[in-house]
């Protein structure tokens, strides 16, 4: 039997009249726990970084602005650019949601070696980097899950959700399976590739196999997700935008992988 989930209101409270919304709540305990963590991990005898508590800041403002700006481009372009450019307005209209990860994804590498200025130490910070995002991974499905967004595909199963008002057929609730996958599980394998292996020592191994795995999580998700109304599926087979793009990361990723294998054997 499904299980029944009335409407969340979008505001989780107000202040002085102010609406302060889930996501923007997901946004901020995704940054503050992913810089805390960070700068904890960056600050280790054997971290590979040499950074100043400036310098974190600076970096931390640098990755703000990339996933903001980046994951709302690639949204506009990768998903919806028809209607973008006939409203050109709320392209800045972050509030109304829409956020791409694969264009976060590329703006946070390129905040990075803007930041790091020099190839080999933006390769490093992006491998911590790898290691704490999929907190902001987890946080942004579970807002997804409130605001009853990227509705899953319908569904029989004991897993079924039917989001009263929503929908009238039950579905999968594919933004928690995507929080527990891309997010939580995503989280533990990166933690203990860092604590536990010697990746760290090639720069650039970790972020491969963040790219990778992240890419197979969306994969697997997205064949219990609903492709998005405005776009639907890519091919007469099921092929999604997001297993497009996903299928294009392994390939960064593996690539990624192999070049700091090859580099640190040279």
């Amino acid at each position: 039997m499904a299980i029944v989930i009335n409407p969340i209101s979008p505001t989780a409270f107000s202040v002085l009249g102010l609406p302060i919304r889930w996501y923007a709540l997901a946004y901020i305990a995704a940054f503050v726990i992913g810089y805390l963590l960070f700068r904890r991990f960056a600050q280790r005898h054997n971290s590979g970084l040499d950074m100043t508590k400036h310098e974190l800041d600076d970096l931390f403002s640098w990755v703000i602005l990339g996933v903001i700006i980046g994951g709302r481009l690639g949204y506009v372009l990768f998903y919806n650019l028809p209607f973008f450019i006939a409203h050109p307005l709320e392209i800045i209209a972050v509030w109304h949601g829409g956020m791409s990860f694969h264009g976060g994804l590329i703006g946070v590498i390129v905040a990075t070696f803007l930041f790091a200025r020099k190839w080999s130490r933006g390769l490093r910070v992006l491998d911590l980097i790898s290691v704490v995002a999929p907190i902001g991974l987890f946080f942004g499905r579970i807002a997804n899950f409130i605001n009853m967004e990227l509705l899953g595909r319908p569904t029989d199963s004991r897993f079924g959700v039917f989001f009263n008002g929503v929908s009238d057929v039950p579905r999968h609730p594919s933004p928690l399976y995507e929080a527990l996958t891309e997010g939580a599980l995503l989280f533990v394998i990166m933690y203990c590739l860092y604590r536990f292996t010697k990746l760290r020592r090639y720069p650039g191994a970790l972020c491969g196999i963040m790219a990778m795995c992240y890419a197979v999580f969306r994969i697997v998700c997205e064949q219990f997700r609903a492709p998005d109304a405005q776009i639907g599926f890519l091919t007469s087979w099921g092929l999604t935008m997001g297993q497009m793009l996903s299928g294009i990361l392994f390939l960064v990723g593996g690539g990624l992988l192999v070049s700091a294998f090859c580099r640190h054997r040279d």
